[in-house]
């Protein structure tokens, strides 16, 4: 999902620029584009997902719980075309500046997917009692929902400036290669982001429970407080690429600076809470005291493991304004599927002159990874903010 979705993302920097430059005529067409590859995504990720019997029956998962997920899985795929449309109109208000819309969607509809959720998995006001698949059936329409209040978004006036629903087009190869070239390094940035994190999750659990729970506890709460950074860096993408669209390369490159100067601030402070308050954050979690003992010691890289996470996540998205998403694909692929997983492998289960770290190896690896690539993503956002010659050849992608 977040490999396709992934791909869509695009359109918020390409959006962006040309919203800046004043050419929003120009708008339409790309997004017209970009919403079919949306189809096309979807076509594709629910071919996966109704053939994904077999990857569970592979991994050895209980019958039982292979059917449940399967039919699961099933019920979600009612809703794929739904929300891979939602995402790419989503990217494009937010490349026009309007971030304010897509949030107010997604809260709107959390009441009523916890109340789906609940009558569906248990079978109340009336609904059937389905289990866990009930999720799925919900799931799906909490995506529909979101896509039907984008349909009165897009059709408030600064959308329809950008007249994209004003006519149909054909799907133009040319313009849709150019939309993958910046999209397709986005989605497999973050696949390869999530993907090392669930294969690592797997390794975990080959070494007990307790360590699975105390890493699945510092995991969540990692992504927790990675959510105000994220979204940062997508707010500084915006920004940058409105001022390259503009011209104005300098407020371009002050946009990133002040955001990446924040994001630092932010985990500093985040770091601080963290180690002063790990013993009280995991006992949210659990009452189990070597889960306990053993999250609250993860939580001490997890604050390391900030400093590195957060400002690269800022500098990404301020790269992604300057259309410049190849290079971070690979420093993201070198830092954490050629450093960060085999030493986190090695120092987790003993193979280094050193003794076997279990669970605290795993995030060493992590760390010692993404600050390498923290560092690359840095200094090449610092290179392609200067660089007049490297902006204009990535602007007109």
């Amino acid at each position: 999902f977040l490999l396709l979705t992934g791909i869509t993302m695009a359109l918020a920097p390409i959006v962006a620029q040309l919203s800046g430059a004043g050419a929003t005529d120009e708008v339409g067409p790309r997004v017209r584009q970009g919403l079919w590859i949306a189809i096309f995504a979807a076509a594709l990720l629910m071919l996966c997902i109704t053939n994904c019997r077999w990857l569970f029956e592979l991994t050895g998962i209980t019958p039982a719980v292979s059917d449940i997920a399967t039919r699961y899985l099933e019920a979600v795929c009612w809703g794929i075309p739904a929300v891979v449309l939602y995402v790419a109109l989503r990217n494009t208000c937010e490349g026009l500046g309007h971030t304010r819309p897509p949030m107010v969607i997604a809260g709107s509809v959390l009441p009523a997917n916890a109340f789906l959720n609940y009558a569906l998995i248990y079978g109340e006001y009336g609904f059937p009692e389905l289990g866990g698949v009930g999720c799925g059936y919900a799931t799906a329409v909490v995506f529909w929902m979101e896509l039907l209040l984008m349909a009165f978004v897009v059709r408030k006036p600064f959308f329809k400036r950008t007249q994209t629903f004003s006519r149909l087009s054909p799907p133009d190869t040319h313009e849709i290669l150019r939309i993958l070239q910046i999209g397709v390094p986005i989605g497999l940035t973050m696949f390869l982001e999530m993907s090392l994190f669930s294969v690592i999750g797997f390794l975990v659990a080959l070494i007990g429970a307790i360590e699975l729970a105390a890493h699945s506890i510092a995991g969540n709460l990692n992504w927790m407080t990675y959510v105000i950074p994220s979204t940062l860096g997508a707010a500084a993408g915006i920004r940058v690429g409105q001022f390259v669209g503009a011209g104005d390369l300098q407020a371009a490159r002050k946009s990133a600076g002040v955001a990446y100067r924040f994001c630092l601030v932010y985990a500093l402070i985040v770091s601080a809470l963290l180690i002063l308050f790990r013993h009280q954050m995991v006992g949210i979690y659990s009452d189990d005291p070597a889960v306990l003992e053993m999250a609250a010691s993860l939580l001490i890289f997890i604050a390391v493991y900030q400093l590195v996470d957060d400002t690269q996540a800022v500098a990404s998205g301020a790269l992604r304004g300057y259309k410049d998403t190849r290079m971070p694909m690979i420093y993201n692929l070198v830092g954490y599927w050629a450093i960060a997983l085999p030493l986190g492998i090695a120092l987790a289960f003993g193979w280094t002159p050193f003794d076997a770290m279990g669970v605290y190896g795993f995030w060493t690896g992590l760390t010692i990874g993404l600050l390498l690539v923290s560092i690359t993503i840095s200094l090449r956002l610092r290179q392609t903010s200067s660089n007049e010659e490297r902006i204009a050849q990535l602007s007109r992608l």
